[in-house]
C-alpha cells in the first residue's frame, strides 16, 4: 500500500467529494491491502454515485473475491443494466462475462 498515494487521494477527496473518481481511486488503493476499508469505500461509492459505471465491474469482482458472491453478482447485474442504459457496449460485455463466470 502506497501511503503517499493514499494521502494524496484522501486530499483529493476532501477537495472534491463530489467527484466519484476520488473514491474509486482510493478504493482501488485499499483493495489488496485493507479489504474492510475497500469494502466501505466501494459501498460508499455505489450509494453516493450510482451512475459511475467503472465501479461496478471492480466492486462486483471485489465482493465476489471476498466470498460475498451474491452481493458481487448483484453489483455486476446492476452495472450491466447501467451499461445498457448508458449505451456502453464494451462495459456491458465485460460485466456480462463477469456475471456468467460467477454463475457457473
Amino acid at each position: 500500500m502506497n501511503t503517499d498515494r493514499i494521502k494524496m487521494l484522501e486530499q483529493f477527496l476532501r477537495d472534491d467529494p463530489t467527484d466519484p473518481f476520488n473514491l474509486y481511486a482510493l478504493a482501488l488503493e485499499f483493495k489488496t491491502q485493507d479489504s474492510k476499508k475497500a469494502q466501505e469505500l466501494f459501498n460508499q461509492l455505489l450509494e453516493q454515485h450510482p451512475a459511475y459505471l467503472p465501479t461496478y465491474y471492480i466492486a462486483g469482482n471485489f465482493f465476489a473475491d471476498q466470498s460475498h458472491i451474491e452481493k458481487g453478482l448483484d453489483i455486476l447485474r446492476k452495472g450491466f443494466t447501467l451499461a445498457l442504459e448508458q449505451k456502453d457496449k464494451s462495459a456491458a460485455r465485460e460485466l456480462k462475462s463477469a456475471i456468467e463466470s460467477l454463475e457457473d
